[in-house]
């Protein structure tokens, strides 16, 4: 039986987001070709995600130098505690969807942050006596989905961003984009139609 992961990462529901609309419509997709598979929906703007701050970094000193975590600050708990939910919560997915849009050429800050969570030293990568980065995460495919008004061929800085990040830790990464709705408003319907027909399709051949 294989797990969906699906992250969210747009305020806004499928009614008023271009991007939830491809989130639904794979899971649609998906769900029709794998019913009996597990799927966890979330969307980071629905629930805390913890930015790497002072409680985190002084956290994980303190647990480094043979500090009990029971002995933490209880607001150094709770974050901590939180970003390894995340990471537990990705570990234990086979296939991974992150949907958002493009914001000013990057993603959601809440994204980065989730993404902070999943990329960690010694968890999902890690550094071998040669000094060389090596991924732990193998086994796992993500699939990116993007809406974005303008035309950037997949190549916009925060689409390279989440492929460098997730090759990095060694997922198989994928990529569909919805571009051009807003250097092409004429046009945008039938884009979305089309990005929208695809897209479910990929949630049924996943």
């Amino acid at each position: 039986m294989k797990k969906l992961l699906i992250v969210r990462a747009h305020p806004f529901s499928a009614e008023r987001s271009r991007s939830m609309q491809m989130a639904d419509a794979f899971l649609a997709g998906f769900r029709e070709a794998h019913p009996d598979d597990l799927v966890e929906d979330i969307n980071l703007y629905s629930q805390s995600v913890p930015e790497i701050d002072i409680d985190l970094l002084s956290g994980w000193e303190k647990i480094r130098e043979g500090e009990e975590f029971i002995h933490l600050g209880s607001l150094q708990q709770a974050k901590l505690t939180l970003f390894d939910n995340y990471t537990m919560q990705f570990q234990s997915s086979d296939l991974i969807v992150v949907a958002n849009p493009l914001w000013n050429l990057s993603v959601p800050t809440r994204l980065k942050a989730w993404v902070d969570t999943v990329c960690r030293s010694g968890v999902t990568f890690r550094y071998n006596s040669e000094g060389r980065a090596e991924g732990l995460a193998g086994g796992r495919k993500v699939i990116h989905l993007q809406a974005s008004g303008g035309h950037f061929g997949g190549k916009d800085p925060a689409s390279e961003w989440l492929r460098t990040v997730f090759t990095f830790i060694g997922c198989d990464f994928e990529q569909y984009v919805a571009e051009g709705m807003d250097h092409e408003p004429e046009r945008a319907d039938e884009i979305m139609k089309k990005a929208l027909a695809e897209v479910r399709q990929l949630g049924r051949d996943c």
